[in-house]
């Protein structure tokens, strides 16, 4: 290693997301986004925060224990999901039962782009040459 280049320091930043439902939540990322949990709390005998991953990212779920949730906790928070074929991951999604707007390209990339249970904006994307501003269905023709 060479000592006049410092080492990383910051490796990793991990989206942590205030969940009404912890059971909802779990369901909506493991079996209809394929994250797995890795990491679980469980201090009151039920998960109460937990690490989830999919290929090479992870988040973060805490069940509120407030009573009252304000419903607005995602409101205006995104996480971007850089991907290889963000396209292969809307059909899949779809086939399991999540609803997503027609994906679009953005910025020179496909963008698939839905809420979570809890109102958290989630973008899945990847890389094209499509012109800016197709929509899937134009695409595909």
């Amino acid at each position: 290693m060479d000592p006049t280049i410092p080492s990383a320091n910051i490796r990793l930043a991990v989206p942590f997301f205030m969940v009404r439902d912890m059971e909802a939540s779990l369901q909506f990322y493991v079996e209809k986004l394929g994250f797995k949990l890795t990491r679980q709390w469980t201090p009151r005998g039920k998960i109460e925060w937990c690490w989830l991953e999919r290929d090479q990212v992870s988040l973060m779920l805490q069940e509120s224990r407030e009573e009252k949730f304000d419903g607005e906790k995602g409101k205006g928070v995104s996480t971007c999901f850089q991907c290889v074929d963000a396209l292969t991951l809307y059909h899949e999604f779809t086939a399991k039962g999540v609803e997503i707007k027609e994906p679009f390209v953005g910025n020179g990339l496909w963008v698939v782009c839905f809420a979570d249970p809890d109102g958290y904006k989630l973008d899945f994307e990847s890389l094209t040459d499509v012109p800016e501003e197709t929509i899937y269905s134009e695409w595909i023709k």
